[in-house]
C-alpha cells in the first residue's frame, strides 16, 4: 500500500514541476546586478542612533591623535632633562633644579621634583616620594586613554540598540500590511543593521588603540622611574658612604679604641 502512494505523489510533483520549468525554459535569462554600497545613504539609514555613532568616531579620532603627540618618549621624557637634573643636585642648586623639574611639566620632571623635595631626609625619602610621584602621574594617563575603553564599549552598545529599534519597526510595518512578503521586510532589516555595523567599524579601533596607549604607558612609566632612579644614583652612593662611616665609628667609640687621625702624606724635598 505505501509503494502506490509514493508513486502517485511522485507523479504528482512531476506534473506541477513541467510547467514550472517550461516556463523557467522560455522566459530570458535575468541577471541580477551586484549590489552596491552608498555610504551617504547607509548614513541616512542609520537615523539618530548612527549619527550619534559618527560622532564618537570623530571624538576617537580626536582622542587618538591627541594621545600620539603627548604619550611620547620625548614629551613625558625630555632629552638632557635628566642629566641637567644631575649636575644641578650635584653642584648643590636644590632650588634651582627643582624650578626647571617643575617648568618642563613632564612626567620625568614631577618625578625629580618630588625626590629633591626630600633630599634632606635621605635616598629612601627620596625613593618613596618618586614611587608616589610615579604613581600618581601614571594614574592621570591611564584616565586620559579610558575614554577610548568607554567608546568602544558605548559604540557596538548604541549600534545593537538601533538594530533592535529598527527591527520592531520593521516587524511594526510588516504586521500592519494584509498580505506581506519577504521582499518588503528586507528594506526594513537592512536599515536596522547599519548601526550595528557603525558600532563595530567605531569599536574595533577604539580598543585597539587603548590596547596600544595602554602598553607604551607602562613602557614609558618603567623607563622614566629608572631614569629618575639614575639621577639620585650619586647621592645615593655618598649616603652608603655616609652610612658606612658612621657604622664604623659607632663601633669604634663601643670598643674605646680613639678614632685615628687621617695620614697625611708629605714629600720631602732634597
Amino acid at each position: 500500500m505505501r509503494k502506490p502512494k509514493f508513486a502517485a505523489t511522485l507523479l504528482i510533483l512531476l506534473i506541477t514541476a513541467i510547467p514550472l520549468q517550461a516556463q523557467d525554459a522560455g522566459a530570458a535569462p535575468v541577471r541580477s546586478a551586484a549590489p552596491t554600497i552608498d555610504i551617504r545613504q547607509m548614513f541616512v539609514d542609520g537615523g539618530a542612533i548612527g549619527h550619534i555613532i559618527v560622532a564618537l568616531s570623530l571624538v576617537m579620532l580626536a582622542l587618538i591623535f591627541e594621545h600620539m603627540l603627548t604619550i611620547r618618549r620625548q614629551t613625558l621624557m625630555p632629552q638632557g632633562l635628566a642629566d641637567e637634573i644631575q649636575r644641578l643636585v650635584q653642584q648643590g642648586q636644590l632650588k634651582l633644579a627643582e624650578e626647571r623639574c617643575i617648568a618642563s611639566s613632564s612626567f620625568l620632571g614631577y618625578l625629580l621634583a618630588a625626590g629633591i623635595k626630600e633630599l634632606e631626609l635621605g635616598y629612601a625619602a627620596v625613593e618613596k616620594a618618586m614611587e608616589d610621584a610615579a604613581a600618581q602621574q601614571a594614574a592621570r594617563l591611564m584616565r586620559k586613554i579610558e575614554y577610548l575603553s568607554m567608546i568602544s564599549t558605548i559604540a557596538p552598545m548604541l549600534g545593537l540598540m538601533g538594530t533592535v529599534w529598527g527591527m520592531i519597526l520593521a516587524f511594526m510595518e510588516f504586521e500592519r500590511k494584509a498580505n506581506p512578503q519577504v521582499s518588503e521586510l528586507a528594506p526594513g532589516i537592512y536599515k536596522a543593521l547599519v548601526t550595528t555595523l557603525f558600532g563595530l567599524i567605531v569599536a574595533i579601533p577604539a580598543i585597539a588603540a587603548f590596547g596600544f596607549f595602554r602598553n607604551r604607558i607602562d613602557e614609558l612609566v618603567a623607563q622614566t622611574a629608572l631614569t629618575a632612579e639614575q639621577v639620585f644614583a650619586d647621592f645615593k652612593r655618598s649616603m652608603s658612604l655616609k652610612r658606612r662611616d658612621e657604622r664604623r665609628q659607632a663601633q669604634t667609640a663601643e670598643a674605646g679604641i680613639p678614632p685615628v687621625a687621617p695620614v697625611v702624606r708629605r714629600e720631602i724635598r732634597g
